[in-house]
């Protein structure tokens, strides 16, 4: 993929996978993160209970991701077709084992999830996270990096965490917004010769001595880069600011 394209299409092969979730909501909040940020394939291992109201209360709008997540006895039933799987771990482990940030982390999964090449990113239990043999089947190891005095993170935030950084590795970025209609060196000259001729008129400026007025003007409204609506603004305000205006 090129620095300059996007690949958005890397998300629908990108799986949470949630192990043994302890409440409902959390599932819920979980998958309304992954909607927000473009993700659809939830799987769930050995969840304590699902379906729930709770968690479709907790959804808000996320119930098509909640409709279509598959339940699984095993973590591995879970990723047995995925190319790459990557484990969150908030802890130190004795073992030696690949450990990516978050933001390394995703751009590893959107890379690996090539056409027909799932890649699972895999959250432990609210309280204790993955064990040391559940990590055992993830390649990578993610850590998202918190505040050492105070590193809670639930698991819906941390979903969101690694949605978010998914999102951006798959080059969604800030959406584009409409600009205002460019503003023609003519029509800035046009401002520039009204000013001067409203400021001469009430006696503010003397072209005689005209010192550097004009030229800071022009500067002031260079950096300031007006669009065609703030143009017509000022053309206005000036108009009805014209001493010679009857």
């Amino acid at each position: 993929m090129a620095d300059s394209e996007t690949n958005l299409d890397a998300l629908a092969r990108l799986r949470v996978v949630l192990v043994a979730p302890q409440h409902p909501g959390n599932i819920g909040a979980a998958a309304r993160a992954m909607k927000v940020m473009g993700l659809s394939d939830l799987a769930l291992v050995t969840p304590r209970r699902f379906p729930a109201a709770e968690a479709a209360a907790r959804a808000s709008g996320a119930d098509d991701v909640l409709a279509a997540a598959q339940v699984h006895a095993t973590l591995q039933e879970a990723i047995a077709d995925c190319v790459l799987a990557i484990g969150t771990s908030a802890r130190a482990r004795h073992t030696v084992w690949p450990l990516l940030d978050a933001r390394d982390a995703a751009q590893e999964a959107v890379t690996r999830a090539q056409p027909g090449q799932k890649v699972a990113l895999v959250f432990g239990r609210e309280r204790s996270g993955l064990t040391n043999e559940e990590l055992d089947h993830c390649r990578i190891h993610l850590c998202i990096p918190t505040n050492p005095d105070y590193a809670s993170l639930n698991l819906a935030a941390a979903v969101q965490v690694v949605g978010y950084e998914l999102r951006m590795a798959a080059g969604a970025g800030m959406p584009v917004v409409p600009t205002e209609q460019p503003v023609a060196v003519a029509d800035m000259e046009g401002l520039y010769e009204h000013w001067a001729e409203v400021l001469t008129a009430s006696g503010y400026y003397d072209p005689d001595e005209p010192k550097l007025l004009m030229r800071r003007l022009r500067r002031l409204f260079n950096r300031a880069a007006p669009d065609r609506t703030e143009l017509n603004i000022l053309r206005g305000a000036l108009r009805s600011l014209d001493p010679r205006r009857k």
